[in-house]
């Protein structure tokens, strides 16, 4: 499933970036001058070097899209990778990236939420949220005893035991680098792919990276492309409607199974006219990426990034649903929980949707940025970082980060950190209810609504060029490991711990 960019877009990104930055970690500045012509090349790349990267990723919070807005935000991811780079002569370097990422989803499993057990209904054959609740006969409350005993039960706030409430993403990733004589000019080029249950990805891309001015100046392009495709699951009672019309509530799922009106009163209008399946299930992103770093001098670096991306196809997700504040409210489960559907206190009773989210089949987007490093002295180097984005749904975003890397000797550096993000978000965006069947474009995803976001975070990496510790033929050369709290005003709060392992053969 697709769990990770829905409910945790910001923070599945915000994982993977975290774990990869350790291959790309910013050493300290020092300008470069050009020495005479040389007889011996330097190797780009002296041995295969080796990285092991695994993180592990747990959030939780109240705004589940997959439950039109509201509902728990639980899940965890564990992602592990290995990344091979082998020097094929002095020039050229071939690098493999392999991996997998599998989470679990209290939200995604709701796709279908609806409890099984119904004993006088064969077709009721799905498991859902309440699985473990059992009807109450203590209770002074005899909505249990009234509700009927073929009903299931399913709520926002407990996790489905489907098979949509977890998911495995494979990706693999095979890149090609060529550097010059000089080592001013270096050419890549790299393919990938990826598949989880529901969507799959075939990307390629290139560039091209120009050092100049003593190799003190380098500016870079790069450019990608994404082709991907959906295999689009629907909410259950969005299926249902689709597969057998008009007739849906007397046919297959819904084949003796009560619906009820907000009142808790038996009631078969229930219609979701307003929902057709997506004929597009093609996802495609290009990207143009440039680049351009100055060393100032021995303390000072600075760069400055743009990114042109655009996308088009199926850019909204088919199990988002949404709720119309012009229609009528139905539900299947417990009665007595109807009004306390919003709360955490509903522990039976699911709202059926009117339609799943409906977003432009096109988007373009525009960040760009500036990066500054500063070497204060032997012990301390500072890290600054600052982007703006903007794109045609309506978004523009901010974000802030500062690190500052504390050398406690020879082999050990530690690291705090604090990023801060603040964005505005798309108009149509809205929350459960505030949405209309009128309306050609909506969704409830709080990803693209407007919010402020803080990162707090430590890292502690261990360093050591002449790999005094070995692993069979291996060199240790580096150990870093960082952790990070995400916490956003809409509470969704996330923690993310990552660990990255360099080992090189001698």
């Amino acid at each position: 499933m697709v769990e990770k960019r829905a409910e945790a877009v910001v923070a599945i990104k915000m994982k993977r970036i975290i774990t990869l930055a350790f291959l790309a970690y910013f050493p300290i500045v020092i300008a470069q001058t050009d020495t005479a012509a040389v007889a011996y090349k330097k190797r780009v790349l002296e041995t295969t070097e080796i990285d092991f990267l695994a993180s592990y990723y747990k959030q939780d919070g109240s705004h589940s899209v997959v439950n039109g807005g509201i509902g728990t935000e639980k899940l965890t991811d564990y992602t592990s990778n290995i990344v091979i780079s082998i020097p094929l002569n002095a020039d050229d370097v071939l690098t493999f990236d392999a991996g997998f990422s599998a989470y679990t989803s209290a939200s995604s499993s709701n796709i279908n939420p609806f409890q099984s057990g119904n004993v006088n209904n064969p077709n009721n054959s799905n498991t859902g949220a309440s699985k473990t609740n059992t009807w109450n006969k203590d209770d002074d409350d005899d909505d249990y005893e009234n509700s009927p005993k073929s009903t299931p039960v399913g709520t926002p706030w407990m996790e489905s035991t489907g098979a949509s409430r977890k998911d495995v993403l494979t990706a693999v990733m095979v890149n090609y680098s060529h550097s010059s004589d000089d080592r001013n000019n270096i050419w890549n080029a790299d393919v990938s792919y990826s598949k989880e249950y529901d969507y799959s990805s075939f990307g390629f891309g290139g560039g091209y990276a120009k050092l100049f001015n003593g190799k003190n100046s380098e500016i870079s392009i790069k450019g990608s492309a994404y082709l991907d495709k959906w295999v689009p699951i629907y909410p259950t009672e969005l299926h249902e409607y689709s597969l057998y019309g008009d007739n849906f509530l007397n046919s297959g799922y819904f084949n003796g199974v009560t619906v009820v009106n907000q009142f808790g009163e038996s009631n078969t209008d229930y219609k979701p006219i307003k929902f057709k399946e997506h004929r597009d299930v093609n996802r495609n992103s290009y990207s143009v990426s440039l680049g351009f770093s100055q060393v100032i001098n021995k303390k000072l670096q600075v760069s400055v990034f743009a990114d042109v991306l655009y996308q088009e196809g199926l850019l909204s997700t088919p199990y988002h649903r949404i709720y119309f504040a012009d229609k009528g409210n139905y539900y299947i489960g417990q009665t007595r929980d109807i009004p306390l559907y919003e709360t955490e206190k509903n522990t039976g009773v699911f709202r059926l949707a009117d339609d799943v989210e409906r977003l432009p089949g096109t988007r373009f987007k525009v960040p760009f940025g500036a990066r500054l490093n500063y070497y204060i002295n032997e012990m301390f180097v500072l890290r600054t970082y600052y982007r703006f984005y903007a794109d045609d749904w309506g978004i523009s975003a901010h974000t802030a980060s500062i690190e500052l890397p504390v050398r406690l000797s020879q082999y050990f550096t530690v690291f705090p950190m604090y990023r801060f993000y603040t964005q505005v978000g798309t108009d149509y965006f809205a929350p459960l209810d505030k949405h209309y069947s009128y309306q050609k474009y909506y969704t409830s995803d709080y990803d693209l609504s407007s919010f402020d976001s803080h990162q707090y975070g430590f890292g502690a990496s261990y360093a050591d060029l002449l790999t005094s510790i070995k692993f069979l033929r291996l060199g240790l050369k580096s150990i870093d490991f960082r952790y990070n709290h995400y916490s956003r005003n809409d509470n969704l709060n996330a923690d993310i711990f990552s660990i990255a392992i360099k080992l090189i053969n001698d």
